[in-house]
Order: structure tokens, then sequence, then C-alpha cells
């Protein structure tokens, strides 16, 4: 994991820590779909751009029906960077299992620190070559 610098800001080990645990949080099921914890941690302005171009958004993210999740943990690649005080982006590749192909992405999630506690403003995951 990279941290990266914003002027004299720098994330905090509890902060890697949190970030880490919240992304992977979304991909293990247990607690993607769990209403508290996305209620809690997904904005109301949240939007995504699927790795499959279609463009998804905090209601649709809600309303997901429970589903077994494939996804190799933890997050290879996952580098965070500050991008201001209050604000971070988590990178990473994906690789997840849908009917049976391993599919893999450039995933990037844009967290905001709002209440206490980070919230996810905007995801996008890009389809690419292992």
């Amino acid at each position: 994991m990279v941290e990266a610098h914003f002027g004299n800001g720098k994330l905090s080990a509890a902060d890697i820590a949190e970030l880490t645990r919240l992304e992977e949080a979304m991909w293990r099921e247990d607690m993607r779909f769990d209403q508290a914890f996305l209620e809690r941690h997904v904005a109301a302005d949240f939007f995504e751009f699927g790795r499959s171009g279609r463009v998804y958004r905090r209601e649709q993210v809600l309303a997901d029906r429970r589903q077994p999740i494939q996804a190799l943990l933890p997050l290879p690649n996952l580098s965070i960077r500050l991008l201001d005080d209050h604000t971070a982006q988590v990178t990473y590749t994906s690789s997840v299992v849908y009917d049976g192909m391993v599919e893999h992405g450039r995933r990037s999630s844009i967290w905001t620190r709002a209440d206490g506690r980070w919230v996810l403003r905007f995801h996008q995951g890009t389809p690419c070559q292992p």
C-alpha cells in the first residue's frame, strides 16, 4: 500500500486501516448487503461508473439483492492517496468471478471524511487484462 501526501497532510495509520477495511467490505457479502453499513458509509450523492459502463446511484446500491461475491481479497495493488485533508482516493485491481469467469478491473473510489467517518462518494470500475 502506498500513502501519498497533500501539502502538510498525511493519512494516519488508522485512516489507512479504516479505508482499506471499508473498501474491502464492499467486496464481502456480509457487509455489501448490510443496509445499516451501506446507509452509514455510502454518501447521499454517491454514484458509480460500473465496469459494465452503466451508471449506478445510491438508491440502486441500497436496493441490490444479496448474492454471492467471489472477489480476490485482500485487494491487489491497493493504494491510497490523500487528495485534501478530508478526501482520499483508493485505487486497486479487482479480480472477481462472474458466471464462472474471472473478470479483472481497475478500480477507483473517492472517500470523504464527514461527521467523523469515511463515506463513499464515487466509484469507477474499468475492464483490464490481468
